[in-house]
């Protein structure tokens, strides 16, 4: 049950990050954020950042063999990235029209499910 918790907080955690590091780039299709200065898109983006560390702490502590968790630490970095590369690619095909999926990223992302795997391997 840990696993499964600690891998959700780690989606959700994920998708905030995501917001933080890339939501900006909309911000000039946003009215009244069109003309933001970077000094304000950075605390907006530090603030949406906030959120993920709420969950990214609490995940990597739940999901962490040494806190009564599932996985060792590299487990969960890779686990990690995995996610992070999922919830940023259905970010960027959902939000950014021009980004299109080309088979050279879904071998990229193939590889990184066999990274998961071999991780996981003992």
């Amino acid at each position: 049950m840990k696993g499964f918790i600690s891998i959700g907080l780690l989606i959700l955690s994920n998708t905030f990050m995501t917001l933080a590091w890339y939501g900006h780039l909309k911000f000039k299709d946003l009215k009244g954020f069109e003309n933001l200065g970077i000094i304000s898109v950075v605390l907006i983006s530090w603030g949406i950042a906030l959120f993920e560390y709420f969950l990214q702490v609490p995940a990597n502590r739940i999901g962490f063999r040494e806190y009564g968790g599932p996985f060792s630490l590299l487990q969960l970095k890779v686990i990690q990235e995995v996610i992070s590369i999922t919830v940023f690619l259905i970010f960027a095909l959902l939000f950014f029209k021009s980004e299109h999926l080309r088979l050279n990223h879904v071998i990229a992302f193939i590889l990184l499910v066999i990274a998961v795997y071999l991780v996981f391997k003992k």
